[in-house]
């Protein structure tokens, strides 16, 4: 049967021919359809039903349910199994359709989204599930890539097109590919129609920085490589059309090779619960031999005899067999000993601590209309256990917005600190209505035309690769972030750039247009770290302008050159960042940050984070890591010197490992371990322990230059070597591989597309919501989950071991206690809702204190709340409070008479005075084990108890009994027995005696060793820890020239990206008046300018000027 048989095919290289699709289809490769969800229709019920019975307890209580068929070993009707059985399948199953009807719908979202496929001769709309490998597609200005392609031609001269990368690497620097020549004149429909082209590349693979392949054409071959490739998730800027060839499509396309498998998510708690299952069915079996044992014995010495009054079964007559049968008859009895039950209000408590993830309006963004989604309902409680969390940078942290904030100009600082109005840039028709400053005194510089201001200025307009455009107003479009933000600054002060050619750059200054010839564009790269023109001015003079990092330009200052000034760029973190790291810190959680830019950006962002702080004085130690084995011995030595050392002073020690292809960037400081690591050979696996090691001495770790695949790795690394919960949280498709490795998935709904959320289980608008999901929600969540669970497991050990005493006075008979209908309805119905308040809506403190301390949050961590000795002393008390309740009534009524003078000698009224005692006592305990009372708490506790009284008294009755005779033979045992007061009596004293001692330790507990939550709520807790944000004082640390890549100089030059257009001429903006304002901004970066003028013929006014930016 060999159609059975799973596909293992290997492929070792891929054939693709354009316009095809018989062709490739005999390859069977992956159509471009993605699928997240788990069932459809016909699969749901059997994977659904097999997915459940996996589960332990499931499973049991089917096989319990087959023995209760057999009659020679049940006492109980199968229906005290079969209808909270049921219940249990059908709410899992229902939970289970609705998150993957969500699922369902996520999918479809994107396989809907529309494409423009050449089919036919003509350009048809079609989905993208619907794209075929080897289809020609057309892409539009800011359309996201459908699969990764091949570039064939664009509306930019020499088949050139502009991506942006966000959600694969997490840089929103716009990234340039080129066409081959050979195919860039293809723009017109018919000349694509023609094109056959074969390529014949590598096979599918994670790699995003490389493509090996070759187009076979008119009996030509062409080299292919990364540049050529438009990868699914790039969006397409600045372009206004291409068209490509579809290599990759789907699960085959490198996007989603990086994003990993979907796994299912357990919490430690749930692994737990099936580590005390297992215990518990020890235990049960263990009471059952016992009782078993017992049954044997009694039946050898006493049951031969007892025949005459009440005659058996030939098989009863055998000792052994009639000890095996009673075996599995107290198996089936004690087995609420693990309630089915259990598992429903664990399902039920986690679709309610979901819900108020989803209401809470204090994480509901207003500026996005954005609230936060709890997408899984099974990770609820982990959310307050989280050790680790690795974050991405880009859109995470930050907001990818850069701003103009201050500015240094021959030693004048403008831009003060403090809250002061916007300055008035309306004199300025040209302005950008979104750009902000607040110093009104460097408008008036330019006012006055101050020759040092005006040539700063000149020198951010001139010195740049950004590119403008002109439709509605003028947009610019800019390689980096950073250099938008300059090009725009000099734009509102009045210095405009209009338009460039290959050999111009067009000015509008102060109103005038002036036009500057481009010499030489001397391009920035990871060497030079710095960017300078060459232009000839309208007066024929030749300057050179120069940007860069500080570092760089100090060391190049000479009498020839002039220093102009510095600026200072923020790279705009999102609200409330800085302070929720800080926050989370105290929570003792560790923070990695995972981000592929380059190590001097991650330092800053650090810096702004309060990851890293200036008081730390620098340690540079350079060591060549090319080799395996070189980086190992280093990290070795590392280990041994620093693991369990003290160092005696705050000093900042940095390692840096070899190139960008290999480093280590390792920092210690006295009581703050830091570490920022490229994790390239670090990842081997002789070297895994050493590195983890390693980081988790720091408080903080930043990772540079990693892959999407590599940040799954790191987090699989902490994962598989500690014993802690990890939390991933990204906003990006370069996010989504950890987010589903980590225990707990955040996505970010922010500006790099919603593949993040699609793939995580919780997703809010902003990184400062993070801080009330784990200190709040996920610490609430915890916390009710464990004080249900014991409390469960104590009212359930206390419920069924009444049996098991019963057990030494009935002859081993298997004879239960209670009414069946009793045994059924206890968990289900008067004991359930009590508990699930206590479980959804129980707080030890509100959610200001509990932000207000972090340091609660730690019990969590150190899963103090519900471990193996708190189920032993939960199950200890239940095991007490049965004994009481079996022999306190049991003693009384042997000694008591009713008020008429005859005995209590029934075993029924037996059976209602302990069913109505336990009733009570768990109701009584319930209420004591409650911090936080409600409504719904008073009205469940309450009403289940009125309930209780209502159905048994139902149940007991003449009239149903008289209708079911054989099902309820209590009839009349409640109205007899709750009338005597001695039973009341008897109630009230077991009642008493089970509670008070509880009562009692509790009291002693939190008065001699009270623990931080007891603390905070008598307000005598830990001192308030003080969040607020240290401010960066360093001038000295630069960032400009490390965060961008190649720049554009050479395409500029060369007049390839230029369009054939006529140089718009800048226009005569009038001036009106301006008010002089400041407001405080946090100094992230500063930068320096200087620029050099040449003129020719006049030495002596040769000034090279530089800018300089950090």
């Amino acid at each position: 049967m060999a159609f059975w048989r799973r596909n293992t095919h290997i492929e070792k290289e891929r054939h693709v021919k354009a316009n095809a699709r018989d062709y490739n289809d005999k390859f069977s490769y992956a159509d471009n359809r993605i699928k997240t969800s788990k069932y459809n229709i016909f699969t749901f019920l059997p994977i659904n039903l097999f997915e459940q019975f996996q589960r332990v307890a499931n499973a049991y209580f089917l096989v319990l349910l087959i023995l209760q068929v057999i009659p020679e070993i049940s006492s109980l009707s199968w229906f005290t199994t079969i209808v909270p059985l049921v219940l249990v399948l059908v709410i899992t199953a229902v939970k289970d359709a609705t998150d993957d009807y969500f699922r369902h719908k996520s999918d479809q979202q994107v396989n809907n989204r529309q494409s423009q496929v050449l089919i036919r001769g003509s350009l048809q709309n079609e989905k993208w599930m619907n794209v075929r490998v080897g289809d020609i597609i057309r892409l539009e200005n800011n359309q996201f890539v459908a699969a990764d392609i091949l570039l064939l031609c664009s509306s930019e001269p020499y088949g050139l097109c502009y991506i942006e990368t966000a959600e694969l690497d997490g840089e929103t620097n716009l990234k340039v590919r080129q066409a081959l020549t050979v195919t860039s004149d293809l723009k017109d429909i018919t000349k694509l129609m023609d094109f056959d082209g074969e390529v014949i590349c590598e096979p599918p693979n994670n790699k995003l920085d490389k493509f090996t392949g070759t187009l076979y054409w008119r009996d030509n071959k062409y080299p292919l490589d990364n540049e050529k490739m438009l990868l699914r998730g790039c969006v397409l800027r600045n372009t206004e059309w291409c068209f490509g060839m579809v290599i990759f499509a789907g699960l085959q396309t490198k996007l989603m090779q990086n994003c990993g498998r979907t796994t299912f998510k357990r919490t430690s708690i749930d692994k737990l619960m099936n580590t005390l299952v297992l215990w518990i069915f020890a235990f049960l079996i263990c009471m059952g031999v016992i009782l078993a044992i017992g049954n044997t014995i009694w039946v050898s010495w006493i049951g031969r005899n007892f025949q005459v009054f009440l005659p058996g079964e030939e098989f009863q007559s055998n000792a052994v067999f009639s000890g095996f049968l009673t075996f599995w008859s107290y198996i089936i009895i004690l087995n609420t000993v693990v309630p089915i039950s259990l598992y429903v209000s664990v399902e039920v408590l986690r679709l309610g601590h979901s819900y108020f993830i989803n209401w809470d309006q204090k994480m509901f963004c207003r500026q996005t209309n954005t609230a936060a989604e709890a997408r899984t309902t099974t990770l609820n409680e982990e959310l307050g256990q989280v050790e680790f969390i690795f974050s991405d940078k880009t859109g995470t942290l930050t907001q990818n917005i850069m701003v103009f904030s201050k500015c240094s100009i021959n030693g004048q600082t403008y831009g003060f600190r403090g809250h002061h109005a916007c300055v008035d840039f309306s004199f300025n028709p040209l302005c950008d209505k979104a750009f902000k400053f607040y110093d009104g005194s460097l408008i008036e510089a330019i006012k006055l035309e101050d020759l040092a201001v005006q040539e700063f200025f000149r020198l951010l307009a001139l010195c740049h690769t950004v590119m403008p455009e002109e439709k509605r107003h003028l947009v610019y479009l800019a390689q980096s972030p950073d250099e938008g933000a300059l090009v725009t600054a000099a734009r509102n002060f009045g210095f405009v750039f209009r338009a460039r050619t290959p050999e111009t750059i067009t000015l509008c200054e102060m109103g005038r247009a002036v036009t500057y010839q481009l010499l030489a564009i001397l391009d920035f790269n990871n060497v030079r770290k710095r960017m300078s023109v060459i232009v000839r001015n309208p007066q024929g003079q030749i300057k050179l302008y120069c940007k860069g990092a500080d570092t760089i330009i100090f060391d190049r200052l000479d009498p020839s050159s002039e220093l102009l000034g510095a600026t200072a760029i923020e790279d705009k973190l999102q609200e409330g960042v800085p302070e929720t790291i800080a926050c989370l810190n105290l929570a003792d959680i560790k923070i990695w940050v995972l981000t592929g830019d380059k190590l001097e950006t991650a330092m800053n962002i650090g810096y702004s984070c309060n990851m890293l702080r200036d008081d730390m004085n620098e340690y540079a130690l350079v060591i060549n890591g090319h080799s395996l084995v070189r980086y190992s011995t280093v990290l070795r030595y590392l280990a041994f010197s620093f693991v369990g050392i003290i160092i005696p002073s705050s000093v900042l020690l940095v390692f840096y490992f070899g190139s960008d292809a290999c480093r280590f960037y390792f920092v210690v400081t006295t009581w703050l371990y830091c570490c920022l690591l490229t994790p390239a050979h670090a990842l081997e696996p002789q070297l895994e322990h050493i590195l983890l090691d390693l980081a988790c001495l720091c408080k903080t770790v930043i990772c540079c230059r990693v892959t999407p695949l590599q940040k799954a790795q790191v987090v699989e690394l902490v994962k598989r070597h500690k014993r802690a919960v990890t939390l991933a949280i990204g906003d990006g498709a370069n996010d989504v591989s950890m987010i589903k490795t980590a225990h707990i998935g955040v996505g970010i709904s922010g500006q790099e597309g919603m593949q993040a959320v699609l793939a995580s289980d919780y997703s809010f608008a902003q990184f400062r919501y993070l801080q009330r999901l784990l200190l709040v929600h996920g610490r609430w969540s915890y916390f009710r989950m464990c004080n249900f669970l014991c409390y469960f497991f104590y009212k359930n050990f206390a419920f069924t071991l009444v049996h098991f005493w019963y057990g030494f006075f009935c002859g081993f008979s298997a004879q239960t206690v209670y009414d069946q209908w009793f045994i059924t309805l206890f968990n289900i119905v008067y004991t359930s809702l009590p508990v699930l308040a206590m479980g959804l809506f129980d707080q030890d403190v509100n959610d200001q204190n509990s932000l207000r301390y972090p340091s609660l949050y730690k019990p969590g961590q150190q899963n103090l709340l519900f471990n193996k000795r708190q189920f032993f002393l939960c199950t200890l008390q239940g095991m007490g409070t049965s004994f009481l309740l079996f022999f306190i009534p049991y003693g009384a009524f042997s000694v008591m008479v009713k008020e008429d003078g005859s005995h209590f000698s029934d075993q029924q009224t037996f059976a209602v005075t302990i069913a109505t005692t336990l009733v009570i006592v768990v109701s009584v305990q319930i209420g004591l084990d409650k911090h936080y009372w409600t409504a719904v708490n008073h009205l469940f506790i309450w009403g289940s108890l009125t309930v209780y009284f209502a159905i048994l008294f139902a149940m007991q009755s003449n009239g149903i009994f008289g209708i079911f005779p054989s099902n309820f033979p209590f009839v009349g045992t409640a109205r007899n027995c709750l009338s005597e007061k001695s039973v009341w009596l008897v109630i009230l004293l077991t009642t008493v005696v089970c509670v008070v001692p509880g009562l009692v330790v509790s009291f002693l507990r939190v008065d001699l060793f009270p623990t931080l939550t007891d603390k905070s709520r008598k307000k005598e807790g830990p001192q308030e820890q003080n969040l607020r944000r240290v401010r960066r004082t360093s001038s000295r640390r630069s960032a400009y020239a490390f965060s961008h890549q190649q720049g554009y100089g050479e395409l500029i030059t060369s007049g390839k990206n230029m369009k054939m257009s006529t140089v718009s001429s800048a226009g005569s903006p009038g001036r009106t008046p301006h008010s002089s304002t400041w407001i405080e901004n946090m100094l992230k970066r500063k930068n320096e300018v200087s620029c050099t003028s040449d003129e020719s013929g006049n030495r002596a006014k040769q000034t090279p000027k530089q800018q300089v930016r950090a």
